[in-house]
């Protein structure tokens, strides 16, 4: 009975993921509505792992037990764990970018302080999709470096984005602010990896926010 309420909570997982979170960008469906079911059930299982034990302390054994697949199939949909990690971390971009999309572009009706907060939030959160591409910049840089140019893309994408998003009300922002802003995310992401620290990013956000002014 639990294997399969668990195989029923991991299917509603997915559904809701795809016709909740529209998953489309520039106008084409992402790769991930063409995986069967068993390799979706291997990238939630990974992307899980991943998150709570780090790139390096899991390994291909450990997630095929976990996902309950033979490891014929492991190879035959992902061929590596690299493999694995780019595509774990590129579902997590993708949500990312949809995200942000949304928030800048369709919820026309917010001001920009709340557009940025939006966005910060929606990031400086350890149940939240980035916490797994942040982990990977101090992970996965030397051992999986192609998996990690999706983390260094989707930060290039992020503050060309916030960028942008500052001009449209001050023509003088500039290309650091958006980096500041970035900076600010990853600060309170370590912030909040210490189980000894006080959650700032309140105070965090506010600083970026007066010193942009």
């Amino acid at each position: 009975m639990c294997q399969a309420q668990s195989l029923w909570a991991l299917l509603c997982f997915f559904i809701s993921f795809i016709y909740n979170k529209n998953l489309f960008y520039n106008g084409k469906t992402m790769q991930y509505l063409d995986l069967p079911f068993r390799a979706l059930s291997v990238l939630h299982t990974s992307r899980y792992l991943f998150n709570k034990y780090g790139f390096h302390n899991v390994g291909i054994d450990r997630i095929i037990e976990s996902a309950k697949i033979p490891k014929a199939t492991f190879y035959n949909y992902f061929h590596s764990k690299e493999r694995l990690i780019e595509m774990s971390l590129t579902f997590q971009k993708d949500g990312l970018k949809q995200e942000v999309i949304s928030i800048i572009y369709v919820q026309k009706e917010l001001t920009l302080v709340e557009k940025l907060r939006k966005i910060y939030f929606l990031h400086a959160d350890l149940d939240g999709l980035y916490h797994l591409p942040f982990k990977a910049i101090f992970e996965i840089a030397k051992t999986h470096p192609k998996a990690y140019q999706v983390v260094v893309e989707y930060r290039n994408w992020l503050i060309n984005e916030i960028y942008n998003l500052l001009l449209t009300t001050n023509e003088n922002a500039s290309k650091q602010d958006a980096h500041m802003f970035l900076f600010v995310i990853d600060g309170a992401m370590v912030q909040l990896l210490d189980p000894n620290k006080p959650d700032e990013r309140e105070r965090l956000l506010e600083y970026f926010l007066l010193g942009f002014g």
